[in-house]
């Protein structure tokens, strides 16, 4: 049992320490997505020590596995603690009687899902002014035709490799551009639009691939085409909001790297985990679908929505653009945009993030 408990402590902190690195190989960025898991798994590991050193045995073997689950709380702490009900807001909340400003639900369908009626009727019942529709193919674009009367613009990317990508708006879509950022035939769908206040906003909707053995072998173009999209828009001229399923968690260091450089904030900070994925096995779940905006929005309400047959669970975020003064929580470090330079792809550089600036 001794034993046991040890090789359990030795693999909870090996799977603290690597994702440490900067590393971008597969097997080290997974450490990232397990954070919440980890830090379960070391405090359930703390009792079955306490119990062995009360019911066996106490020996100096146990001090030394109490230290390294402990240090493994603490590292693990350090990462999910600003998502945490408890801990400081990031973005500030909406005053009770604030406008209307925006709704925005995104939704990774899985492509083989065709329960799309449990979708529409999701989404019939929240009244999203936008919906972002993920892995939607032919198929889910037909079925999707449902909603075209809810939603008089809309912007149409089906693929049958799982990163196909829908729109749907009931503000007018002014600009939009489907853009292949990084890999072939992975599109992101970019828009300037007008919200019911004649405001005009960006939206920048991004589905990059996932470092997996199945997929990539690194996270060299997740990360390439998450830097791409913050050196894009650090500096807005008008209100923009970038979300999507980033096949990234929210306290990555490549996440944490994407909010440094462009200044974007987070509305989960203080409010929650809202974990997406996967949503048939509660015990492995994380926060794979995201939402970032510019500093002057504030929250009204943030809701993960019932399951509708995806293996992800849809997000609603409710905001108010109010010119809200905050800024983020994170500090940009000196060595912030020389490691994203380290991360990302040179040949990324030949393609543009639109950002609808005049003369564009």
């Amino acid at each position: 049992m001794l034993i046991l408990l040890a090789i359990i402590s030795t693999i909870l902190l090996i799977a603290s320490l690597l994702p440490l690195s900067y590393s971008q190989h597969y097997m080290v960025r997974g450490g990232d997505f397990i954070r919440l898991q980890v830090c379960y798994g070391a405090l359930i590991n703390l009792l079955l020590i306490a119990s062995y050193a009360v019911l066996v045995m106490s020996s100096p073997l146990l001090i030394v596995l109490v230290i390294a689950n402990v240090l493994v709380l603490i590292l693990q702490g350090y990462w999910i603690y600003p998502y945490c009900w408890f801990a400081r807001h990031e973005v500030k909340n909406s005053h009770s009687h604030a406008p209307h400003s925006i709704r925005i639900m995104s939704a990774n369908v899985l492509m083989s899902n065709h329960n799309s009626e449990a979708l529409i009727s999701l989404v019939k019942q929240h009244q999203p002014d936008l919906l972002v529709t993920l892995e939607t193919d032919t198929w889910w674009q037909n079925q999707l035709a449902a909603l075209h009367n809810d939603y008089p613009y809309r912007i149409a990317c089906p693929k049958d490799n799982r990163y196909g990508m829908h729109v749907f708006s009931k503000y007018k879509i002014i600009q939009s551009q489907v853009c292949e950022l990084v890999s072939d035939d992975i599109p992101s769908i970019h828009i300037l639009f007008e919200n019911a206040d004649g405001l005009q906003m960006q939206g920048h909707f991004i589905h990059p691939e996932p470092p997996s053995p199945t997929e990539k072998d690194t996270s060299r173009t997740r990360d390439s085409e998450l830097i791409m999209v913050a050196k894009a828009v650090k500096d807005p001229i008008r209100p923009v909001i970038v979300a999507g399923d980033l096949n990234d968690v929210a306290w990555s260091r490549t996440t944490q790297l994407f909010m440094k450089l462009s200044g974007f904030l987070d509305p989960r900070k203080g409010r929650g985990f809202f974990n997406t994925f996967h949503a048939d096995y509660f015990f492995m779940r994380w926060p794979l679908d995201h939402l970032f905006h510019s500093p002057g929005f504030t929250v009204k309400r943030i809701k993960r929505l019932a399951k509708y047959g995806s293996d992800h669970f849809a997000l609603l975020t409710e905001l108010v653009y109010e010119d809200a003064e905050q800024q983020s929580l994170l500090k940009k470090d000196e060595d912030t945009a020389e490691i994203a330079e380290q991360l990302k792809m040179n040949r990324v550089d030949k393609r543009q993030v639109p950002t609808f600036k005049k003369g564009q």
